[in-house]
Protein backbone atom coordinates (compact mmCIF):
# COMPACT_ATOMS: atom_id res chain seq x y z
CA UNK A 1 0.00 0.00 0.00
CA UNK A 2 1.27 3.02 -0.70
CA UNK A 3 2.14 5.96 2.03
CA UNK A 4 -0.56 8.48 2.38
CA UNK A 5 1.87 11.39 2.12
CA UNK A 6 2.30 13.82 4.99
CA UNK A 7 0.62 17.39 4.20
CA UNK A 8 2.53 20.86 4.90
CA UNK A 9 0.26 23.67 5.55
CA UNK A 10 1.97 27.45 4.72
CA UNK A 11 -0.13 30.61 5.39
CA UNK A 12 -0.50 33.79 4.12
CA UNK A 13 0.60 37.28 4.63
CA UNK A 14 -0.28 38.44 8.20
CA UNK A 15 -1.49 35.40 9.00
CA UNK A 16 0.19 32.23 10.78
CA UNK A 17 -0.58 28.72 11.59
CA UNK A 18 -3.10 29.26 13.80
CA UNK A 19 -5.59 30.05 10.60
CA UNK A 20 -5.41 26.38 9.71
CA UNK A 21 -7.00 24.54 13.50
CA UNK A 22 -10.52 24.62 11.76
CA UNK A 23 -9.22 22.48 8.71
CA UNK A 24 -6.54 20.22 11.21
CA UNK A 25 -9.74 18.91 12.61
CA UNK A 26 -11.73 17.69 9.18
CA UNK A 27 -8.32 15.63 8.43
CA UNK A 28 -7.47 13.79 11.92
CA UNK A 29 -5.51 11.08 9.90
CA UNK A 30 -2.96 12.81 8.41
CA UNK A 31 0.20 13.83 9.68
CA UNK A 32 -0.10 17.45 9.65
CA UNK A 33 2.94 20.10 9.69
CA UNK A 34 2.38 24.01 9.73
CA UNK A 35 5.50 26.60 9.11
CA UNK A 36 5.60 30.08 11.31
CA UNK A 37 6.70 32.49 8.30
CA UNK A 38 8.74 35.63 9.81
CA UNK A 39 7.83 37.64 7.61
CA UNK A 40 4.54 37.99 9.03
CA UNK A 41 4.25 39.25 12.87
CA UNK A 42 3.77 41.98 15.39
CA UNK A 43 7.07 43.47 15.51
CA UNK A 44 7.56 45.79 12.54
CA UNK A 45 11.37 45.87 13.30
CA UNK A 46 12.54 41.82 13.78
CA UNK A 47 10.19 40.88 10.33
CA UNK A 48 11.86 38.66 8.02
CA UNK A 49 11.12 38.56 4.21
CA UNK A 50 10.47 36.39 1.29
CA UNK A 51 14.14 34.45 1.50
CA UNK A 52 13.73 34.06 5.15
CA UNK A 53 10.16 32.63 4.74
CA UNK A 54 10.95 30.23 1.81
CA UNK A 55 14.08 29.08 4.24
CA UNK A 56 11.55 28.05 6.76
CA UNK A 57 9.91 26.23 4.35
CA UNK A 58 12.42 24.44 2.81
CA UNK A 59 13.52 23.49 6.28
CA UNK A 60 10.06 22.39 7.59
CA UNK A 61 10.04 20.61 4.12
CA UNK A 62 13.60 18.28 4.88
CA UNK A 63 12.71 17.04 8.44
CA UNK A 64 9.04 15.24 6.87
CA UNK A 65 10.35 11.58 6.84
CA UNK A 66 8.78 10.44 3.70
CA UNK A 67 6.69 12.34 0.74
CA UNK A 68 4.75 15.45 1.50
CA UNK A 69 2.17 17.52 -0.12
CA UNK A 70 2.35 21.62 0.47
CA UNK A 71 -0.86 23.59 0.42
CA UNK A 72 -0.02 27.36 0.20
CA UNK A 73 -2.30 30.16 0.79
CA UNK A 74 -2.15 33.54 -0.99
CA UNK A 75 1.07 34.94 -0.44
CA UNK A 76 2.42 31.47 1.11
CA UNK A 77 2.87 30.62 -2.50
CA UNK A 78 5.46 32.73 -3.45
CA UNK A 79 8.09 31.59 -0.96
CA UNK A 80 7.02 27.58 -0.80
CA UNK A 81 7.49 28.37 -5.34
CA UNK A 82 10.82 29.66 -3.93
CA UNK A 83 11.84 26.70 -1.47
CA UNK A 84 10.78 23.42 -3.25
CA UNK A 85 12.54 23.13 -6.68
CA UNK A 86 15.37 21.05 -5.54
CA UNK A 87 13.23 19.30 -2.42
CA UNK A 88 12.67 15.97 -3.94
CA UNK A 89 9.84 14.61 -1.16
CA UNK A 90 7.40 17.08 -1.96
CA UNK A 91 4.86 14.87 -4.65
CA UNK A 92 2.46 18.10 -5.01
CA UNK A 93 1.58 21.63 -4.42
CA UNK A 94 -1.82 23.05 -4.10
CA UNK A 95 -1.78 26.75 -4.65
CA UNK A 96 -4.78 28.25 -2.43
CA UNK A 97 -6.12 31.08 -4.03
CA UNK A 98 -2.03 31.93 -3.84
CA UNK A 99 0.00 33.62 -6.20
CA UNK A 100 2.17 31.21 -8.40
CA UNK A 101 4.69 33.34 -9.75
CA UNK A 102 7.61 32.42 -12.19
CA UNK A 103 11.71 33.10 -11.77
CA UNK A 104 11.87 36.95 -11.46
CA UNK A 105 8.63 37.35 -10.32
CA UNK A 106 7.95 39.19 -7.25
CA UNK A 107 4.52 38.99 -5.62
CA UNK A 108 3.75 43.06 -6.71
CA UNK A 109 4.97 42.81 -9.86
CA UNK A 110 2.56 39.99 -10.02
CA UNK A 111 -0.01 41.92 -8.76
CA UNK A 112 0.44 44.36 -11.44
CA UNK A 113 3.20 46.57 -9.78
CA UNK A 114 0.33 48.47 -7.51
CA UNK A 115 -0.45 48.39 -4.29
CA UNK A 116 -3.84 47.70 -3.62
CA UNK A 117 -6.40 49.66 -2.16
CA UNK A 118 -7.05 48.23 1.18
CA UNK A 119 -2.90 48.16 2.00
CA UNK A 120 -1.45 50.15 4.27
CA UNK A 121 1.86 50.89 3.51
CA UNK A 122 3.87 51.66 6.45
CA UNK A 123 7.60 53.05 5.78
CA UNK A 124 9.72 54.81 8.68
CA UNK A 125 13.17 55.63 8.66
CA UNK A 126 13.71 54.27 12.08
CA UNK A 127 12.58 50.99 11.13
CA UNK A 128 15.67 51.08 8.81
CA UNK A 129 14.04 50.13 5.62
CA UNK A 130 12.12 47.82 7.02
CA UNK A 131 8.41 48.84 6.48
CA UNK A 132 5.47 47.10 6.87
CA UNK A 133 1.84 46.19 5.50
CA UNK A 134 -1.37 46.39 7.50
CA UNK A 135 -4.56 45.54 5.46
CA UNK A 136 -7.52 47.92 6.07
CA UNK A 137 -10.25 46.24 5.59
CA UNK A 138 -9.83 42.81 6.65
CA UNK A 139 -13.44 41.50 7.62
CA UNK A 140 -14.56 42.51 4.06
CA UNK A 141 -11.13 41.61 1.86
CA UNK A 142 -10.41 38.36 3.39
CA UNK A 143 -13.51 36.97 5.33
CA UNK A 144 -16.48 37.44 3.61
CA UNK A 145 -18.13 34.36 3.81
CA UNK A 146 -16.83 33.43 7.37
CA UNK A 147 -19.07 33.32 10.34
CA UNK A 148 -18.87 36.92 12.05
CA UNK A 149 -17.85 35.60 15.50
CA UNK A 150 -14.87 33.96 13.43
CA UNK A 151 -14.20 36.73 11.58
CA UNK A 152 -13.78 38.97 14.30
CA UNK A 153 -11.64 36.43 16.16
CA UNK A 154 -9.57 36.27 13.10
CA UNK A 155 -8.72 39.54 12.44
CA UNK A 156 -7.86 40.20 16.04
CA UNK A 157 -4.71 37.91 15.33
CA UNK A 158 -3.69 39.33 12.41
CA UNK A 159 0.05 40.16 12.28
CA UNK A 160 2.15 42.69 10.31
CA UNK A 161 3.47 41.67 6.87
CA UNK A 162 6.73 42.71 5.92
CA UNK A 163 7.11 45.42 2.96
CA UNK A 164 10.30 43.53 1.39
CA UNK A 165 8.44 40.44 1.21
CA UNK A 166 6.28 41.55 -1.31
CA UNK A 167 9.79 43.10 -3.71
CA UNK A 168 11.98 40.67 -3.99
CA UNK A 169 11.73 38.12 -7.28
CA UNK A 170 11.89 34.55 -7.35
CA UNK A 171 14.95 32.70 -8.38
CA UNK A 172 13.59 29.32 -8.91
CA UNK A 173 9.96 28.06 -9.40
CA UNK A 174 9.20 24.73 -8.04
CA UNK A 175 6.10 24.22 -10.43
CA UNK A 176 8.35 23.61 -13.06
CA UNK A 177 9.35 20.39 -11.62
CA UNK A 178 6.89 19.76 -9.27
CA UNK A 179 3.15 18.59 -10.19
CA UNK A 180 0.38 21.37 -9.17
CA UNK A 181 -3.20 21.73 -8.23
CA UNK A 182 -4.46 25.79 -8.09
CA UNK A 183 -7.75 26.28 -5.83
CA UNK A 184 -9.31 29.13 -7.45
CA UNK A 185 -11.77 31.19 -4.70
CA UNK A 186 -14.53 32.32 -6.30
CA UNK A 187 -15.93 35.16 -4.28
CA UNK A 188 -12.59 36.24 -3.20
CA UNK A 189 -11.88 39.95 -2.75
CA UNK A 190 -8.15 39.96 -1.90
CA UNK A 191 -7.00 38.02 -4.73
CA UNK A 192 -9.03 38.57 -7.60
CA UNK A 193 -10.53 35.13 -9.52
CA UNK A 194 -9.50 36.72 -12.40
CA UNK A 195 -5.69 36.75 -11.31
CA UNK A 196 -6.36 33.41 -9.95
CA UNK A 197 -7.40 31.90 -13.35
CA UNK A 198 -4.46 33.49 -14.76
CA UNK A 199 -1.91 31.83 -12.61
CA UNK A 200 -4.26 28.53 -12.77
CA UNK A 201 -3.03 28.20 -15.91
CA UNK A 202 0.72 27.35 -14.78
CA UNK A 203 -0.84 24.59 -12.29
CA UNK A 204 -1.64 20.46 -13.79
CA UNK A 205 -4.94 20.40 -12.42
CA UNK A 206 -7.16 23.70 -11.66
CA UNK A 207 -9.90 23.18 -8.75
CA UNK A 208 -12.97 25.77 -7.56
CA UNK A 209 -14.79 26.84 -4.50
CA UNK A 210 -17.55 29.20 -4.21
CA UNK A 211 -15.86 31.03 -0.89
CA UNK A 212 -14.08 33.99 -0.16
CA UNK A 213 -10.37 34.36 0.33
CA UNK A 214 -10.57 32.01 3.44
CA UNK A 215 -11.98 28.92 2.89
CA UNK A 216 -10.23 27.17 6.29
CA UNK A 217 -12.07 29.20 7.95
CA UNK A 218 -15.75 29.18 6.18
CA UNK A 219 -15.55 26.09 4.33
CA UNK A 220 -13.44 23.78 6.28
CA UNK A 221 -15.27 20.39 5.71
CA UNK A 222 -15.16 21.31 1.44
CA UNK A 223 -11.74 22.24 1.78
CA UNK A 224 -11.08 19.01 3.71
CA UNK A 225 -12.56 17.06 0.93
CA UNK A 226 -10.55 18.56 -1.69
CA UNK A 227 -7.15 18.60 -0.12
CA UNK A 228 -7.83 14.70 0.52
CA UNK A 229 -8.54 13.92 -2.77
CA UNK A 230 -5.20 15.56 -3.69
CA UNK A 231 -3.28 13.17 -1.03
CA UNK A 232 -4.66 10.29 -2.73
CA UNK A 233 -3.72 11.38 -6.14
Amino acid sequence: MNRVPSLLLVHGAWHGPWAWQSLVEQLPDIDIHTVSLPSSGDDAAALGDLYDDAAVVKAAVAAIDGPVVVVAHSYGGAPVTEALGAAHNVRRIVYLAAFQPDVGDSLFSTAGGVAPPWWEVHERADLKGKGYIKPSQPREVFYGDVDPEIAEQAVGRLGLQAWASTQQPLTQAAWHTIPSTYIVCEADNALPPFAQELMAKRAERVLRMNSSHSPFLSQPTELAALISAELSA
